[in-house]
């Protein structure tokens, strides 16, 4: 997973492309993949949006979300179109890696039909028709900067259209008030442990907080057959308090107390 980060990243450059639309810019925590060209742009201030933080879907002819975070400040928007031999899931994936080894924290993650309906995502999450494609060829994360842009919220939707053509869609919000204590998903945490074998939680770098434990012991219960070991200062305090919540001892394990704040990782 180090490896095909250090490749990912190797994709993004600081250029911007003859073909972008006139007065786009990229955004300056995430560089553009190489070769891709900016088809949509825009800014708004003390713009309300409403990320969803789950899966969507249509009931009675309204978007509903599993989960949301809205907030209100400045919003800037762009689409970027994919050059033909890249898929949107090689993008998405390398912005993805790239904000996370800058410090920011993986709030929801889906991929392909866990996401919902696409058509959803293109007309009535992010109003552009070009993100319209297959269900099975998106990927949307949510995440919130690291320090000082602890505030700000950037949202990732790589889609590839029927046509073949490939899309990264890009938002950030700096929320013109502190956003404060945001819980990533359980599913996305387990997607995120099985996908590079360990959760790297810098922030959690003190005792036990009830609000973590659930969500921890929720996501290591989505598999039960996953082993793993907790690293950091306070790994013990945390390894009884998944345990006193249900987690069977026999799949934790003390590991490396040096660690910054608290590193699950997968054992085998």
């Amino acid at each position: 997973m180090r490896l095909f980060s250090t490749l990912g990243l190797l994709l993004w450059t600081g250029f911007a492309a003859a073909g972008d639309v006139a007065g786009s810019q990229d955004l300056s925590v995430l560089p553009r993949f190489a070769r891709a060209e900016i088809v949509d742009f825009s800014q708004s201030s003390g713009q309300e949006r409403v990320f969803p933080a789950g899966s969507i879907r249509r009931i009675s002819g309204q978007l509903r979300m599993e989960a949301q975070v809205a907030t209100l400040g400045q919003l800037t928007a762009l689409t970027y179109a994919l050059p033909a031999e890249h898929g949107s899931s090689e993008a998405f994936d390398a912005a993805r890696a790239s904000l996370q080894q800058q410090g920011a924290q993986l709030l929801f993650w889906c991929q392909g039909r866990d996401c919902g309906s696409s058509t959803l995502w293109a007309n009535n999450v992010f109003a552009n028709a070009q993100l319209n494609g297959g269900d099975d060829q998106q990927s949307y994360a949510l995440l919130r900067l690291a320090p000082p842009l602890q505030d700000s919220l950037l949202a990732l939707y790589g889609i590839t259209r029927g046509n073949r053509r490939a899309y990264l869609h890009v938002e950030q919000l700096n929320a013109s008030a502190p956003l404060g204590e945001l819980l990533p998903s359980p599913a996305t945490l387990l997607r995120e442990l099985k996908s590079s074998g360990e959760l790297t939680l810098i922030h959690l770098a003190g005792e036990p907080t009830t609000q973590w434990v659930s969500v921890l012991v929720r996501s290591l219960q989505m598999d039960s057959t996953l082993r793993v070991s907790l690293n950091g200062a306070h790994a013990a305090a945390w390894l009884d308090a998944l345990s006193a919540q249900g987690v069977r001892a026999t799949r934790l394990q003390l590991g490396d107390s040096s660690a910054a704040g608290l590193t699950v990782k997968l054992r085998e």
